[in-house]
C-alpha cells in the first residue's frame, strides 16, 4: 500500500508539473535531471526552430503515467537512464518502432532495440572502484572474483531495488546463465561491508571513508564527483581508482548501460520526435554530453571528455542491452533469494 501511495504521489506531481503543450512541439517525459538534458534540448530548438516541452520525474512514475494516459498521452518521447526501463516500456506497448537511417548509422547495434523501439544516446560503465592505498589493481580481475571470500566485509554497493544493479545481474545471466549467476550473487552478498544504502556516490564516499575497500558505481557519477564543485565529493573520489573488470581474452568485458530514448506509441508529433532523437546522436550533441555529463558518446569518432580519456580505454561488454530487460525479473528473483537487501 505504501509503495502504491508513493507511486500515485509521483504521478500526481508530474500531472501538476505539466506545461501547456504546443502544436508541433516535441513533448518529452524524461527521468534525466533537468540540468543534464535541458541545455541540449534548447540547442535543438535553436538549430531547428522546434520547441521542446520537458517533464522530468522518476522512471517508474513516468512509465506509469504513459500507461494511464494511453492513446491520449501528450508525450512524444520517453527518456530513461537504463535500458531495462526502456525494454519495460516497450513490453507494455508504450513505444513504437522508428525507421531512421541516421539512428542506425550513429548508434551501434547492441546499444539499440533490435526492433528499433528505443535507442541509446550515451553509455556509462559500471566498473569496480578500489581504495588506492588499500587495494592493488593486480588483486582484481573479474566481476565473478568479487564473490571470493578474500573480499569478505570489503565491498560497498547500493540496494537490490536499484535498476543499475538489476541490469548488472541481468547481464551476468545472459553471460553465464541463471544457475552460475545465483551462485555468484550469493557469494557477492556475503562479502558486503555493510547493508546496502544510498546511491552510487555514497558507495564511493564510503570506500574513501574506510567503510569498505571496493565499490560498484557508474562512471558518470565518479566523473561528476571529480569535475564538480563539491570539495567533499572530489576529495572522496580522489581516494579511489577505477578497475575495468573482465578485460582478458575470452572475457565479456566491463558491463555498460545506456541513457536512451523512445518515441511513444501515442506520439502526436512523431516526425519532430524522430528529428530530436537524430539530433541527439549527431556530433555536436554527443560532444556536449561527453563534456558536461561525463558520459561516453555512442557515436563512433566522438571523443569522450579529457577526464574519461584519462581513465584509459577498456573493452566493453557487447551484449545487446535488450537482454537486460529480458532478464530483469530473473535477476530480481536471484537477488531476493540471496538476501541482497
Amino acid at each position: 500500500m505504501g509503495l502504491m501511495r508513493k507511486l500515485f504521489s509521483c504521478v500526481l506531481g508530474l500531472v501538476l508539473a505539466t506545461p501547456v503543450w504546443a502544436d508541433g512541439a516535441v513533448n518529452v517525459y524524461s527521468s534525466r535531471q533537468e540540468q543534464l538534458i535541458k541545455p541540449i534540448l534548447d540547442q535543438f530548438t535553436t538549430s531547428t526552430g522546434i520547441k521542446v516541452n520537458l517533464v522530468t520525474g522518476k522512471d517508474d512514475a513516468l512509465i506509469e503515467r504513459l500507461k494511464l494516459e494511453g492513446e491520449n498521452s501528450p508525450a512524444d518521447v520517453l527518456m530513461t537512464a537504463d535500458a531495462g526501463r526502456l525494454y519495460r516500456a516497450k513490453s507494455m506497448e508504450l513505444t513504437q518502432a522508428i525507421a531512421s537511417d541516421a539512428l542506425k548509422a550513429n548508434i551501434p547495434e547492441h546499444l539499440r532495440d533490435p526492433e528499433n523501439h528505443w535507442f541509446g544516446l550515451t553509455y556509462r560503465a559500471r566498473p569496480i572502484f578500489y581504495v588506492k592505498d588499500k587495494v592493488k589493481p593486480e588483486q582484481l580481475s573479474t566481476y565473478a572474483d568479487l564473490a571470493d571470500p578474500k573480499w569478505k566485509g570489503k565491498i560497498c554497493v547500493r540496494s537490490s531495488d536499484n535498476i543499475y544493479n538489476q541490469s548488472l545481474v541481468g547481464s551476468m545471466i545472459a553471460s553465464t546463465g541463471a544457475e552460475a549467476t545465483e551462485k555468484w550473487v550469493t557469494g557477492f552478498v556475503q562479502n558486503f561491508a555493510r547493508p546496502p544504502e544510498g546511491g552510487d556516490r555514497d558507495q564511493i564516499k564510503a570506500a574513501a571513508a574506510g567503510q569498505c575497500e571496493l565499490a560498484l558505481a557508474n562512471t558518470y557519477y565518479f566523473g561528476q564527483m571529480l569535475s564538480g564543485e563539491n570539495a567533499e565529493d572530489k576529495a572522496a573520489a580522489e581516494k579511489v581508482a577505477i578497475f575495468w573488470p573482465d578485460q582478458g581474452e575470452g572475457q565479456r568485458g566491463t558491463h555498460i548501460n545506456i541513457s536512451g530514448a523512445a518515441v511513444t506509441k501515442a506520439a502526436k508529433n512523431k516526425d519532430n520526435a524522430v528529428k530530436l532523437l537524430e539530433y541527439l546522436t549527431h556530433d555536436e550533441a554527443q560532444h556536449w554530453y561527453a563534456e558536461h555529463n561525463q558520459e561516453y558518446p555512442v557515436k563512433a569518432g566522438v571523443s569522450p571528455s579529457a577526464l574519461l580519456k584519462g581513465w584509459g580505454e577498456f573493452k566493453a561488454d557487447s551484449l545487446n542491452l535488450s537482454e537486460l530487460g529480458k532478464n530483469n525479473a530473473e535477476a530480481v528473483k536471484i537477488m531476493d533469494k540471496a538476501n541482497w537487501k
